[in-house]
Order: structure tokens, then C-alpha cells, then sequence
């Protein structure tokens, strides 16, 4: 049985192409829902996997749409995505289970990866008896804070 990666991806273009993706998404979303199986759009390969499962977005929110992947994120898809569309994007993704998390960029056809390593993950403590988490000197319900400040100072390091 496969972890699932979430996924959160925003679009950037024009409100015609952010249309036609939000189309895109939208009969993904029926056809796994009429199949029971991700999906792959029929210009994009499936010789790397990729495939979107459980495809949603917020009424609302243009452009932006979230999903689960097998095991890891599906980057190489969004790309071509991306570039079929002509359109920049942001994906965040995370499988905590197998330390994955991270943010992909793609500018001006330039994409840039930045996630998490194990020595990030190794900056926090779990303290099981009493379910909290330590970082830094203070105690978190949650690691999602954590893992946030950690990635945000990745982001920012020159």
C-alpha cells in the first residue's frame, strides 16, 4: 500500500489559461471519481508515475488545487503541465512519514526544488509521554509549525 504525498499547487497566468487548467483538473477529478483510478492528462506519459488521486479544490481559489501522489511529489507532471500551459507555479508537498517535504518553484522556466533533509528533521524532538514536540527551547502541539520555520529558512538562505 503506497503513502500518499499531499500536494498543494497554485497557478500563476492569464484568467484564460488559469481556466482552461482549472478545466483540466476539474475532468480529472470526474473521470477518477467514475474510474476509482488517478489520472494522467493524455499529453503527459506515464513512464514516471505522477498520477493525481483524490483531486480537490476550495470554492473560491483560482488556481489552486489539492491532491495526494504516490509516495513522493509528482513534479515532472506539474512541469509539463506548466509548460503545455505556458503558466509559473508553486507546489508545496509533504509525506512526513518518509521525511519528504518541500516546495517546488517553476519562474520564467527556471524550477527550483527546496526540501527538507534529514539533519532538518533532526533539529526537533518527539516527547511521547507527554505528545508534544520540542524546538528550539519551545514545545509544539504539532510538527507542522515546525517543519514550516524550517522550510521558510531554506527558502530565504541566499
Amino acid at each position: 500500500m503506497a503513502n500518499w504525498c499531499s500536494n498543494t499547487i497554485f497557478f500563476e497566468g492569464n484568467e484564460e489559461t488559469i481556466k482552461q487548467i482549472e478545466q483540466l483538473f476539474q475532468t480529472m477529478k470526474s473521470k477518477e471519481e467514475q474510474t476509482k483510478q488517478g489520472q494522467l492528462r493524455e499529453f503527459i506519459t506515464d513512464e514516471n508515475g505522477g498520477y493525481f488521486f483524490n483531486i480537490y479544490s476550495n470554492e473560491g481559489d483560482t488556481g489552486i488545487f489539492q491532491y495526494e501522489t504516490k509516495w513522493s511529489p509528482n513534479i515532472k507532471v506539474i512541469q509539463k503541465i506548466a509548460a503545455y500551459y505556458q503558466v509559473n507555479f508553486v507546489q508545496d508537498y509533504e509525506e512526513i512519514s518518509n521525511l519528504v517535504y518541500g516546495r517546488v518553484t517553476f519562474i520564467d522556466k527556471l524550477l527550483t526544488d527546496i526540501f527538507l533533509e534529514d539533519e532538518d528533521f533532526e533539529q526537533y524532538q518527539f516527547d511521547e509521554e507527554t505528545d508534544t514536540y520540542s524546538f528550539e527551547g519551545e514545545i509544539y502541539n504539532s510538527d507542522c509549525e515546525i517543519l514550516e520555520i524550517l522550510l521558510e529558512r531554506k527558502i530565504r538562505q541566499p
